[in-house]
């Protein structure tokens, strides 16, 4: 397991201990349908840390995070340190690349949270309380206005918020979000970000955050790591954008990706 005085286990932002939640991975192989689709990725995400994991299609990205969620066999050493105690799960929160639903489907956004917070069945009828608490969840990720929407009438990004609120219920300690950027505008995007960054700094949950949209994730990040099957470099982001990795691997088409607009920031705590 980890070692207690490992200097691997310390924060990136200084030398004290991890006390919430630190994975490492060690020489990870993933074969799919007789494929390798990852071999000997290693990698570590610190306590309290945002990594972006970055990559042409077929990298591998969505894998790993499958895999960490549980649902795919590997190869290799997967090590948790949660609270200080090694070898613990970690409770996870995940946003997938995207939601199979009916468009026409009459489950509203309330419906949906209240679906993760409840037992009980929404056609059964929604009371007050679980009403309320549904807007005070959204409210909390700039949706409350889409309490009432239903959810096909959502937009890329606010379909995006909805589902960060779902995934912040289960109170994770380690967040997997899976190509938010897809469907999003820019300016829709530059909410999200900010709004997983408020996140980090509020519950100090480590957050790894799968995408393409290299150039307007970058700052928001601690950390890109750069995976075409294995880790081909990693580091700070303005360490990892200068490298001609990046370039090899990406292409021409790194400099089609938009920089986000700031906006102000957010008014609403987290």
């Amino acid at each position: 397991m980890l070692s207690p005085d490992s200097k691997e286990i310390g924060s990136p932002m200084g030398d004290k201990l991890c006390r919430h939640c630190c994975i490492k991975i060690s020489d990870l192989s993933v074969l799919l349908g007789g494929k390798s689709v990852l071999d000997n990725v290693s990698l570590h995400i610190h306590c309290g840390e945002v990594v972006a994991i970055v990559g042409p299609n077929g990298a591998g990205k969505t894998t790993l995070l499958r895999t960490i969620l549980g649902e795919l066999p590997y190869r290799g050493d997967m090590e948790s340190r949660i609270g200080g105690i090694d070898g613990r799960k970690p409770r996870i929160g995940y946003v997938p690349q995207k939601l199979d639903f009916d468009i026409d489907s009459p489950i509203s956004v309330t419906d949906l949270v209240i679906m993760s917070i409840s037992k009980r069945p929404v056609w059964l009828g929604v009371n007050k309380r679980l009403a309320e608490e549904a807007i005070r969840i959204l409210s909390v990720f700039s949706a409350g206005h889409l309490a009432n929407k239903k959810i096909g009438e959502l937009s890329g990004g606010e379909l995006q918020r909805v589902l960060l609120a779902i995934a912040m219920t289960a109170e994770p300690e380690l967040l997997l979000l899976d190509e938010p950027a897809k469907g999003v505008d820019i300016q829709g995007l530059s909410l999200f970000y900010q709004l997983v960054r408020s996140l980090r700094e509020q519950h100090d949950i480590s957050v790894i955050i799968v995408t393409h949209d290299l150039a307007g994730i970058s700052p928001y990040v601690d950390r890109i790591i750069l995976l075409n099957q294995s880790v081909v470099a990693e580091g700070e982001p303005a360490e990892v954008l200068s490298s001609e990795k990046i370039l090899k691997t990406f292409g021409p088409s790194l400099w089609d990706l938009s920089v986000l607009p700031d906006l102000p920031p957010l008014k609403e705590e987290l």
